[in-house]
């Protein structure tokens, strides 16, 4: 637009609006119209509504028209690189991006990550640098790929206890020494709630069932799901929020999380295409840690429901128990855990929640809290039964090994019933 168009458009009447009617098909038989631009009417009204769009829409927004030939034109300025073609098609690809493009903008805190405690990493070379690789090396493991000839997990089923299989995602050798030293420089690190116990340091299922020793009744929820609950948006925006920038949050979130996988065959080359998102696997060493990190405001909710109903909550992995004297506050426990889990992203699997009332046997992740933290009689009295056959007919080595661990078990839960049985382990 020059100059008097633009002063005309300011102070007088609107600049008159063309289209191009060159391209409108004639009517067969006819000759092509020599009519190639016409000016659209704004008066009278009403006005079709491409006729109205271009109207009213300021002539800035429309396209330019090409240059002419042998126009002079000022020289543009280059365009700032801040990465390589292939470098954004890896962060910014369908598997990957993220709706809220800002925080593709935002660098790492570092003052935030040394609050944490956690490894202050700017980029993808430090991840390399701290994990004993490089860059080529790293990328290997952290770009998602719509299709593998050689998957970096292995995946086989495990039966369960209750029926059906567990899948298990089991990472190759190299990939799995990686996520283990991830582990240890940074899921360890991460903040989690006071409730969790499971794959903690210094938490057990023995602390676990601490709290719960001696109550009225007993109430337990299972989660259904619970690592392919966390996918790597959920692992991504963590990370953000503990202040790491974005694309070290991105390589970070990959390095941990695994896509469902189905082979297909094409032109006789099989091929690893994913048939979902990419979730916390189990079999990851890092999945226990990333849960108990993304489980802390849920745990938090949790645990402030349990004191104003006089409850004691605890976690341990994807087993929730509250317990308390007021079993008049059972009936809205149940209503309230699962809304609050579902608001967490989570669910609760309906057919493993439990009520276990003083009459009963209560029994927390294995363990009897009743009266006080231990194995049931049945349990005490075939270690009992086995220690006897030892003594009769003098039984050594792998079954003696694996009876002095069952007794170490019940050394850690509950010191006093296990003396008895160990002394007399000892003497046989």
């Amino acid at each position: 637009m020059g100059l008097i168009d633009w002063l005309r458009a300011l102070v007088g009447k609107p600049r008159q609006v063309r289209r191009n009617v060159s391209t409108i098909a004639a009517t067969s038989g006819a000759a092509p119209a020599e009519q190639t631009e016409e000016i659209v009417q704004t008066e009278p009204q009403p006005m079709k509504p491409l006729h109205r769009r271009l109207t009213f829409r300021d002539a800035r927004l429309l396209p330019k028209p090409k240059r002419k030939s042998g126009q002079f034109t000022w020289p543009r300025l280059k365009k700032k690189r801040y990465m390589q073609a292939d470098e954004a098609c890896r962060l910014f690809s369908t598997a990957l991006r993220t709706r809220d493009r800002s925080i593709r903008d935002l660098a790492t805190d570092k003052a935030q990550l040394s609050r944490y405690g956690l490894p202050v990493w700017h980029t993808e070379q430090d991840i390399a640098a701290a994990l004993a690789l490089t860059p080529k090396q790293l990328q290997h493991y952290s770009i998602h790929r719509c299709r593998e000839t050689s998957p970096h997990y292995v995946a086989f089923a495990v039966p369960k206890r209750g029926g059906g299989h567990r899948i298990i995602h089991a990472p190759k050798r190299r990939l799995k020494a990686i996520q283990r030293k991830l582990n240890e420089l940074l899921v360890e690190m991460l903040p989690i709630s006071s409730y969790a116990h499971g794959f903690v340091k210094g938490r057990s299922i023995a602390t676990n069932a601490k709290s719960h020793v001696g109550k009225a009744v007993v109430l337990k929820f299972d989660l259904k799901d619970c690592f392919p609950s966390i996918h790597f948006g959920r692992v991504r925006g963590l990370l953000i929020a503990l202040g790491y920038g974005y694309p070290v949050a991105a390589t970070l979130a990959v390095l941990m999380t695994e896509a469902p996988r189905q082979p297909v065959e094409v032109d006789g080359r099989l091929y690893h295409v994913p048939t979902g998102p990419r979730v916390c696997v189990q079999g990851a060493p890092t999945s226990p840690g990333l849960c108990n990190a993304v489980l802390v405001r849920m745990d938090r909710r949790l645990g402030g429901l349990a004191r104003k109903y006089g409850f004691a909550y605890s976690r341990y992995a994807d087993d929730l128990t509250f317990s308390g004297n007021d079993t008049a506050a059972v009936r809205p426990l149940l209503g309230i855990v699962p809304r609050i889990v579902q608001e967490e992203g989570f669910t609760i699997n309906s057919g493993k929640t439990q009520i276990r009332r003083r009459g009963r046997r209560q029994r927390v992740t294995g363990v009897i809290v009743n009266e006080c933290a231990g194995l049931s009689r049945r349990e005490r009295r075939r270690l009992r039964a086995a220690i006897h056959n030892q003594q009769r007919h003098g039984a050594e080595g792998k079954s003696r090994r694996r009876l002095g661990g069952k007794l170490a078990y019940l050394k850690m839960l509950n010191p006093t019933q296990a003396g008895p049985l160990i002394a007399a382990f000892r003497s046989a």
